[in-house]
């Protein structure tokens, strides 16, 4: 029962037509064959025209299968194997050792040396032992990229590079991840036609016929590579994955993205690089970089002023008394407390309003802002962001152009794509609220809106 369980499942994916235009194939080439040497016997024989009719039969015949036959096994073949199975680069110790094996061949055409054809034999050998080999190694390892789920530019993270070998027998040795093998080539120009009109004569023409002009094909601008070195497996032994963690280090924010990886090995003589294309997406949003608290902090003297009610308040009830700090004014010094303890002591009392701190990006028009001040206003605008999060303060963001920002990782997911763009400043028409706000913009001082100037902190991106 159970070997006819198999038989069945082994018949259920035999694909039959495919098999009887196989064996149709071979009954009319073979059939083909035989009129060739008929024919060939006929015309020694000295019968003329039965030569004839047989080779015209045998050429019909082959004819018959290679046009109705062929194309159609060749549709049914999968491609990927086959390049895959076709996938090798030689190296340079290969190259050199086909030199070599070059040589030996000349030598041995010339003194016909026996030992010669048999060492020429080894080292051809030795090259076929080679591919079989690295191809073996390749066979059924799995890829996998973990990639972070945040990442900020100019600060390395990590990303692991796991290479599972899910056979129980082999090993894999020598293994390397990467994304081309070889040097990368420059993508070519691509055209395409466009429909056009051609006028005759140009100047008041009266003759206007459809017409077609081939044009370049402009293709879209990909987006930069992830990973730009490789990732190297010394050994992974059967059933086992083996992991290897990776510093990213991207210098700008933006898209980041990948969708081809190769597996490849020189395993065992070097002579040849086998790789396996896998496809693998990754796409990582790189935010802007942060600055330092030394290099925005100064920016913002409301921190130690009327915003300090925001974290702690300024109301009449109070709430607890602490330690002094250097960042405390005087006027909340408890001296009674301080008297009784010997140490200096403050008060806080409970907030009376509701006031938040909103972060406004008011974006810039293209060559308003030379690119550098517009990128570390962009980075300035994320620190800030980043810096207020982690201090407990409601936050609120805006940025022309977006208004789904909702939280800090979806400002800072527009900071990571936003570029200048065309549009009236967002301060005319800045939504009313309670709110402190920060606004970063490229418009000139003096030109911002008087009713801002109470509740606002303007950095402007012009130096």
């Amino acid at each position: 029962m159970q070997l006819l369980r198999i038989l069945k499942t082994v018949a259920g994916t035999i694909d039959g037509e495919a098999w009887l235009r196989f064996f149709v194939a071979v009954a009319g080439l073979g059939l083909a064959f035989l009129a060739a040497i008929f024919s060939t016997t006929m015309r020694e024989s000295g019968n003329i025209l039965t030569s004839i009719a047989l080779a015209s039969m045998s050429l019909v015949l082959a004819g018959v299968v290679g046009i109705t036959v062929v194309p159609y096994l060749a549709r049914r073949v999968r491609v990927t194997r086959v390049r895959e199975a076709l996938d090798f680069h030689v190296t340079r110790e290969g190259m050199a050792y086909l030199g070599v094996a070059l040589i030996i061949s000349v030598a041995a055409l010339n003194t016909t040396n026996n030992l010669l054809f048999i060492v020429l034999a080894a080292m051809l050998a030795a090259i076929v032992v080679s591919g079989f080999a690295s191809a073996a190694v390749l066979r059924g390892l799995q890829l996998e990229i973990a990639m972070p789920e945040r990442a900020f530019a100019a600060r390395p993270v990590l990303a692991r590079v796991r290479l599972a070998n899910p056979r129980r027998w082999m090993s894999a040795f020598s293994v390397r991840v990467a994304t081309s093998v070889g040097k990368k080539k420059k993508p070519k120009p691509t055209w395409e036609w466009h429909k056009t009109e051609f006028a005759f004569p140009r100047r008041n023409p009266w003759v206007h016929l459809p017409d077609y002009t081939l044009r370049r094909k402009i293709e879209p601008e990909k987006p930069p590579e992830i990973f730009d070195k490789p990732v190297y497996f010394t050994y992974i032994p059967p059933g086992l994955t083996g992991e290897i963690p990776v510093e990213l280090n991207f210098p700008r924010r933006g898209r980041y993205a990948q969708d081809t990886f190769f597996v490849a090995t020189r395993f065992p003589f070097s002579f040849l690089v086998k790789s396996r294309r896998v496809r693998l997406s990754r796409e990582l949003l790189i935010y802007p970089a942060l600055l330092e608290e030394s290099d925005f902090f100064d920016v913002l003297p409301m921190i130690t002023g009327d915003f300090v009610s925001m974290a702690r308040g300024r109301g009449s009830d109070l709430y607890r008394i602490r330690e002094h700090t250097p960042e405390d004014p005087a006027r909340f010094v408890d001296w009674k407390a301080t008297a009784k303890t010997g140490a200096l002591k403050v008060r806080e009392f409970t907030r009376e309003d509701e006031r938040r701190l909103r972060i406004v990006f008011d974006n810039a028009a293209p060559g308003a802002v030379p690119e550098a001040l517009y990128e570390r206003a962009v980075s300035k605008a994320a620190s800030l962001a980043w810096h207020f999060a982690g201090e407990n303060i409601d936050l609120t963001f805006l940025g022309r152009g977006d208004d789904g920002l909702t939280d800090l990782h979806s400002f800072l997911a527009y900071l990571a794509v936003v570029q200048p763009a065309e549009g009236d400043s967002m301060l005319e028409s800045l939504p009313f609220s309670n709110d402190y706000n920060v606004i970063i913009t490229a418009r000139r001082p003096g030109t911002i809106p008087t009713a801002l100037w109470a509740s606002s902190y303007v950095i402007y991106m012009q130096p």
